[in-house]
């Protein structure tokens, strides 16, 4: 982990350090490709764990993530330090307000806290609101959470919704069977071999903290169809070339455009999965990877509407495009009624909206200004895009969401109801 601007400066350095050796290393002609091949993995991998440690940095030292809760006393000694950072002190801020010497916060932070007695870790906690579960909140409005599990026995199994999951028909659990057991069974079964894919950082963007155990829960479930998506469905390898991105913009005017949608999704190696949302998880989509590198997007289907379903569906792309494979590191969960914003989610925003209509096609929408249904056809023909699109924009442009009711169809969840559970 980065503690300062000073290692922040070395690991900028050193990354580009290691590109360049990789860049040798891939030019370089050898006799030994299998050695090339090792040499090269390595190199990539530690690319990618540096630019996932500057890029939370950058995301702590905004101010961007407000809050963030692990599960295990083993990674306070990071909270404290990712609280410090999120707050904005310095480690001569903080040895100020412990009244010790800068000099002992940096052997602290070096050694993770491992020199410190348990007062001086209270006092320190205290000081930066980090309390023992592992969490931090910062007293800023708008919140980007960050939730992780360090591993499977860091896990709370008795925190799982299990009523709505049996309910829902995930799993059963056996007359006298331990309910405790049956959860920990399906979770692992559900998540797979590779379960630790689930635990790691969630990014949420959201105005409320989620119940964490119902979103875990939830991601699980996702994993588990997707898996079985690509098995059943041969999916083939992705690969991070957006050229086929405009026919999928053209499904839009398709009636069943969600469900070709899909179709087209899994035809270039990303599976979507629709579940419902539990409840606390105040949930639209999601974007994540599953294992062996092919993308997943899960989408809640909250609000049965054209307008909503495709622009959370491009903005999970926006995740997959710009982020889940450019050494990030995490999940993405949004809410997408959510004020909140952020440099990454606000990425996100921007490619949906501009995949969906370029910028320069937008500002010469008549309908911007005029507010009409008969506008907006005219430009929606024009771009060759669904009405809906143009109205579901406008109305949260304007922040209106009573005008153009007659150009937002519904019908969205009936298309996939085969992958949708419905509780009503």
């Amino acid at each position: 982990m980065i503690y300062s601007d000073k290692q922040y400066g070395i690991s900028t350095d050193q990354l580009g350090k290691f590109k360049e050796a990789l860049l040798v290393a891939t030019e370089q002609e050898i006799e030994d490709e299998w050695a090339r091949k090792i040499e090269i993995d390595a190199l990539k991998n530690q690319i990618a764990e540096l630019e996932a440690e500057l890029v939370h940095y950058d995301l702590l030292k905004s101010g961007e993530i407000t809050l963030a809760k692990s599960h295990s006393l083993e990674t306070l000694p990071s909270t404290l330090i990712q609280a410090r950072i999120a707050r904005g002190l310095s480690q001569s801020d903080l040895a100020e307000a412990l009244d010790i010497e800068p000099q002992q916060v940096q052997r602290y932070e070096a050694s993770e806290y491992m020199g410190a007695n348990l007062a001086e870790i209270i006092e320190a906690a205290n000081i930066l609101n980090v309390h023992t579960a592992g969490l931090f909140e910062t007293e800023a409005t708008h919140r980007g959470m960050v939730i992780s599990w360090e591993n499977a026995d860091n896990v709370c199994w008795q925190k799982f919704p299990a009523k709505e999951m049996v309910s829902r028909g995930w799993y059963d659990i056996p007359r006298d069977a331990d309910p405790i057991e049956a959860i920990k069974k399906y979770f692992f079964r559900a998540a797979g071999s590779h379960f630790a894919s689930a635990l790691h950082r969630k990014k949420m963007r959201g105005e409320n903290p989620p119940n964490e155990y119902a979103l875990l829960a939830w991601q699980v479930r996702v994993l588990e169809r997707a898996r079985a998506q690509i098995k059943e469905s041969d999916l083939p390898p992705f690969e991070l070339d957006d050229r086929w991105l405009p026919d999928l913009v053209a499904l839009t005017r398709r009636k069943d455009g969600p469900k070709r949608a899909r179709n087209l999704l899994a035809r270039k190696g990303i599976a979507l999965v629709t579940e419902e949302h539990l409840q606390g998880t105040y949930l639209d989509g999601a974007a994540m990877l599953a294992h062996g590198g092919r993308p997943v997007i899960g989408l809640t289907l909250r609000y049965d509407r054209t307008d909503n379903f495709w622009f959370v569906l491009f903005h999970e792309l926006g995740h997959v495009f710009l982020h889940l494979f450019d050494g990030v590191r995490y999940d993405f969960f949004d809410d997408d009624t959510s004020k909140a914003h952020d440099t990454i989610e606000g990425q996100a925003d921007e490619f949906a909206l501009n995949t969906l209509i370029p910028e320069e096609k937008w500002e010469q929408c008549l309908s911007r200004f005029a507010l009409s249904e008969e506008a907006v056809r005219i430009d929606a023909k024009r771009l060759n895009i669904d009405e809906s699109i143009i109205a579901g924009r406008i109305r949260k442009e304007q922040g209106n969401y009573v005008i153009l009711n007659d150009l937002i169809r519904s019908g969205v969840r009936e298309q996939l109801r085969e992958v949708y559970h419905d509780s009503e």
